[in-house]
């Protein structure tokens, strides 16, 4: 259970956890244990707000700051989209910004005619959401790996995914042709905690957004 006098950060592992130690280092924060965590999981972060820093994967990162074992928690916007469940959305960090794009073999008509489509994605929901809405009628199919694969294979028409820059879309003879929605790092904030640790929470939100 969390210390009434301490806050838990759960950091989605990988980029979005390096750009995090930076917010925090900007903030004057001491990060040496979360910058060599060893094997360990769970690493002190000191400075004027102590904190405690869980790393994890971005699905567990939600999962963790809905039941509460977390305060907050730093994920991509696209696992909220995907995910999206009993927290408040508190801050945009600005960092890991990309988009999600509706992707096709460069030169063909997605929209166009009246036929079936078959749309490959990691993330069925935000997919599904977005064809709902554009009134496009198409089988969604999930992949894991490299979803770019999937038209090449013949197995879609299309996909949806996040991208950077596009490289790896047109290396591959895809070309986006709408964007789906913008995708950053957010701050999120365990419902409970923001009313039994209102002081805590509100300095440390403060204290990321005079870190950005």
């Amino acid at each position: 259970m969390n210390n009434d006098a301490l806050l838990r950060i759960a950091v989605t592992k990988g980029r979005l956890l390096e750009k995090s130690i930076g917010m925090f280092e900007r903030a004057g924060a001491d990060c040496a244990a979360l910058r060599a965590p060893g094997r360990r999981l769970t690493l002190p972060v000191l400075g004027n707000i102590p904190f405690e820093v869980v790393l994890a994967k971005a699905p567990d990162v939600i999962t963790y700051v809905e039941h509460g074992v977390c305060d907050f928690g730093i994920v991509g916007k696209d696992t909220i989209l995907e995910l999206g469940s009993s927290f408040y959305e508190v801050l945009d960090l600005r960092f890991g910004a990309c988009r999600f794009v509706l992707a096709v073999p460069d030169g063909t008509d997605f929209f166009g005619g009246l036929r079936h489509r078959t749309v490959a994605t990691k993330y069925p929901n935000v997919t599904r959401n977005f064809l709902e809405k554009k009134g496009v009628d198409a089988d969604i199919v999930k992949i894991e790996g490299s979803v770019e694969l999937a038209p090449i294979l013949g197995l879609a028409d299309g996909i949806v995914d996040i991208v950077e820059t596009g490289g790896t879309l047109r290396e591959n003879g895809l070309a986006p042709i709408e964007d789906v929605a913008y995708v950053s790092a957010r701050l999120i904030a365990n419902i409970a905690a923001v009313k039994t640790k209102k002081a805590l929470v509100t300095d440390f939100i403060n204290m990321c957004k005079g870190a950005l």
